[in-house]
Parts: C-alpha cells; structure tokens; sequence
C-alpha cells in the first residue's frame, strides 16, 4: 500500500462511532396498528421488537391497537410520557387508504415532523421495490420531545426502516434532543 492509500475498510474513528450510536441501550416502546392482527399473530410486531433488542436496546412496552387515531393516541401518549421510554416505532397505518391513520394520530398528538427520515426511507424503498415506494406515508415526529418512528405494516417495510435507518440513527437523535 502506497503511504497516500487508504486501508478499504476502517474501524470507524471515534467521532464516526458517535454519529453512529453505538453503546447506548435506549428504551423503547413499540406500538402495531392493525385491523386485522393480534398481539399472538403480528409478525411485524416481533420482527421490530427481536430488531431492536438484536440492536442492543429494550423494549418496554409493545401492544396493538386497531387503525383509530384515538386508540393510537390513548396508547402512545402515557408511555411517551414515561422518562425509560426515549423512543417508540409505530408498524402500519402509514398507507393511503381512509384507514390508516398513524400519520393522523401523531399530528393530532402535536407530532413535529422530521421530513428527512421519510424521504429517505422512500428512496431506500424505492431500491427494493421501485416505484411504489412513494405510495408510503413512513415518517419520522417529535411527539412529547421523543422520537417517533411510523413504519409501514409489511415485515420488509419494517426490517428496511429499522436496520438501515433507525439502528444506525437513533443513538445521535437521543443525544442530539438532550442537548
């Protein structure tokens, strides 16, 4: 190797580790919302939760409630107010349809969107997907102070969003609403 080359992969300098979360075990809750599965029968809802522990974090809380902006809220809003929980995903109720209402619920609980975590959930969809990929109301809000993550339904729509974008993320978001 010439004294100019760089090595092709490196461990990641410290400052890299920090921007990419390591260390940290964050409380979460995780919330799936359905019409047509239970707590015994969602395997969106198990893939998050051996996700994130497999991500290193805890899970506090997981339940299911049916597509209504009142049983998403009355469900999220006493865990976000809990000081363990730091985050919490939501899985479904981010389509088009008149019944997905995850996007509703967290703008009724006064969610401030973070626009680019949908957008780029999109653009890596669109690379397994292509064109449908923008049919997707995934997305990202601030409710409470604590970030919200609002996947789609679909077992690959779930392992998309959390091990390309929220394992990787996370940590440094936490840090960066403490500031």
């Amino acid at each position: 190797m010439s004294p100019t080359s760089e090595p092709s992969s490196r461990a990641p300098s410290a400052a890299s580790r920090h921007h990419l979360g390591g260390g940290r075990s964050l409380g979460i809750a995780v919330l799936s919302v359905s019409d047509t599965h239970s707590v015994d029968d969602d395997p969106s809802g198990a893939l998050a939760n051996e996700l994130l522990r497999h991500g290193g974090h805890k899970v506090l809380h997981y339940g299911l409630v049916a597509n209504s902006v009142a049983d998403v809220r009355d469900w999220l809003d006493p865990r976000l107010s809990e000081i363990p929980v730091e985050a919490a995903v939501t899985i479904g109720g981010t389509g088009v349809s008149s019944r997905d209402l995850t996007v509703a619920a967290l703008e009724a609980m006064g969610g401030k969107p973070l626009e680019g975590f949908g957008q780029l959930y999109r653009w890596v969809s669109f690379e397994e997907i292509g064109a449908l990929a923008w049919l997707s109301r995934a997305g990202l809000y601030l409710v409470k102070g604590k970030p919200v993550f609002a996947l789609p339904g679909s077992e690959r729509a779930v392992r998309t969003g959390i091990e390309k974008l929220l394992l990787p993320a996370v940590q440094h978001l936490i840090e960066e609403l403490e500031r």
